[in-house]
């Protein structure tokens, strides 16, 4: 994924309507047309005075976000984090009902959880776990392992030298009109709509 400056708000890869009834037609307006797109505005604005910023990639500024002063390191957390962490989840889904993973990626699953239900059991305890908002993250190490965590509001598992390769959002405003506070049924719903052929070829590719 090469995202540099300006951003603009990447098209929802499918209908709005097209993964209901898991996820319905008005959370995934308001959530990309609305939220993510404020996350593109407000990180334009972080990075409008800053031109040594503007030429590297979104990747790049969220691996190396130590290196960054403050305020602007937090700016680019919250909204660079908001960018890269909704382009990722929108690109994760797939109006298809998921199968489970195939190729080099289910032979990681079965190594590194023994097996898909295992990883399904520590996705969605990361994601109950989750105090407040935040994500669920599969992610992998540069060895190819494959791990399970949750990142509080937009932390991003590439500040901490990890490739992201898929994430549930649990930000109360991904399922909350659909679901209430019932988030066990959002997640345990939106396994079903997972990209594996997306996931996989992050996985294939080293997370690009």
């Amino acid at each position: 994924m090469e995202m540099k400056y300006p951003y603009q708000l990447p098209p929802l890869p499918y209908a709005y309507g097209s993964l209901a009834p898991d996820i319905g037609e008005r959370t995934l307006c308001f959530h990309h047309d609305k939220h993510f797109q404020t996350y593109v505005d407000n990180l334009n604005t972080a990075l409008a005075d800053c031109p040594e910023c503007q030429s590297k990639s979104l990747e790049e500024l969220l691996r190396r976000l130590d290196e960054l002063p403050d305020p602007r390191r937090t700016a680019i957390r919250n909204n660079g984090g908001g960018v890269y962490n909704h382009f990722l989840y929108f690109c994760g889904m797939s109006p298809c009902r998921s199968a489970r993973p195939s190729g080099a990626l289910g032979e990681a699953m079965e190594r590194d959880f023994g097996s898909f239900e295992n990883w399904k059991a520590e996705m969605k305890a990361a994601a109950l776990g989750q105090f407040g908002s935040g994500y669920a993250w599969l992610v992998s190490e540069s060895s190819g392992r494959l791990s399970v965590m949750k990142l509080p509001n937009q932390d991003c598992p590439l500040s901490m030298g990890l490739r992201p390769l898929l994430c549930l959002d649990v930000w109360e405003h991904a399922y909350y009109l659909d679901y209430q506070n019932r988030r066990a049924d959002y997640v345990d719903n939106w396994f079903h709509r997972v990209n594996w052929h997306f996931v996989q070829e992050r996985y294939e590719g080293g997370g690009r």
